[in-house]
């Protein structure tokens, strides 16, 4: 269920449309000097890259987590990498599994205050919910990100729109604490109809589930349940060009159906620390593709400022 924060010098641009929110930040704007609520002195002016998206996923913040641990550390390292860089990005997208473990109350609150720089920073930050958040308890504490008016039954849906590509954010979350994630028939139609509708650039699906195809890498049980009917409804559609997504606390590029899979690093943590690490992504856009480059929180990992080209074309 994606959560937005847009950025108060930007709220022009949110809309309630007919078929769900449309956020767009396909306009680089230049900010002022301000002046920092903390100190009162102005800082310098910051540009915003309109072909820059960053992605991070499956943050796990919790309650109890001591400030200097690991998983609270990296998620602060990351938001001070961000909002210190002199070209901002067009927005940041955090792809589910916000909470440690099931959702719990002080999770979000402690996780709302990592990232609470971004939003001092102006930087549009999108949130999806995965499988170890709680729909109700995220709401609660932050009550004012609940739609009054949702596009569908129990589900928040959203279109984000930058210059050269369209990011459709969707709501994977079955059920807190079920491993697997679902898209379901309602939340189907409405991308099959929402994809129609924005045809006009490329469009990146961003779910926090893998897919569920078959074969490596990307046949994880723990992914999307209607993975196969997701792909088929896709693939009808030539300007679906890639599918991102974490859960699986790893790196990985792949290709189904001419669709690019994106496998996104975790903040957090990782199952095997040998195989992997963590750390976050940028994606820089253009007219025909994109290029991906992988930061590790681990600045001397061999990953740390690797680099992935990918052209849209369907072959």
């Amino acid at each position: 269920m994606p959560i937005h924060f847009p950025s108060p010098g930007r709220r022009e641009f949110l809309k309630i449309a007919g078929s769900g929110v449309v956020l767009n930040t396909s306009k680089g704007l230049a900010s002022n000097n301000f002046q920092s609520p903390a100190s009162g002195k102005k800082q310098r002016p910051h540009s915003v890259d309109d072909e820059l998206v960053v992605i991070l996923n499956d943050t796990h913040i919790g309650e109890k987590h001591p400030p200097d641990s690991p998983v609270p550390s990296n998620l602060r390292f990351i938001v001070n990498k961000l909002t210190h860089q002199t070209h901002r990005p067009a927005c940041v997208i955090i792809n589910g599994d916000l909470a440690l473990k099931d959702g719990q109350p002080g999770d979000y609150q402690h996780f709302s205050s990592l990232i609470q720089p971004l939003r001092t920073a102006e930087i549009e930050t999108h949130l999806t919910l995965g499988n170890h958040d709680n729909r109700e308890v995220f709401y609660d504490v932050l009550k004012d990100e609940r739609n009054a008016v949702p596009t569908l039954q129990s589900l928040h849906v959203s279109v984000v729109k930058t210059r050269h590509a369209n990011f459709f954010l969707l709501d994977s979350l079955k059920e807190t604490m079920v491993t697997q994630g679902t898209v379901g028939r309602q939340q189907m139609n409405w991308l099959a109809r929402t994809l129609d509708e924005h045809s006009d650039k490329a469009a990146i699906i961003v779910t926090h589930h893998n897919p569920r195809l078959g074969g490596d890498p990307v046949h994880f049980p723990g992914g999307l349940i209607d993975s196969q009917e997701l792909w088929n409804m896709m693939t009808q559609r030539e300007h679906v060009k890639a599918y991102v997504h974490g859960h699986i606390h790893d790196r990985g590029f792949a290709k189904h159906r001419g669709i690019h899979i994106i496998n996104t690093l975790a903040t957090s943590y990782v199952a095997d620390p040998k195989t992997s690490t963590t750390g976050w992504t940028s994606i820089q856009l253009n007219e025909t593709g994109a290029l991906l480059t992988t930061h590790t929180i681990d600045q001397t990992h061999p990953w740390n400022g690797k680099e992935k080209k990918l052209r849209w074309n369907r072959t």
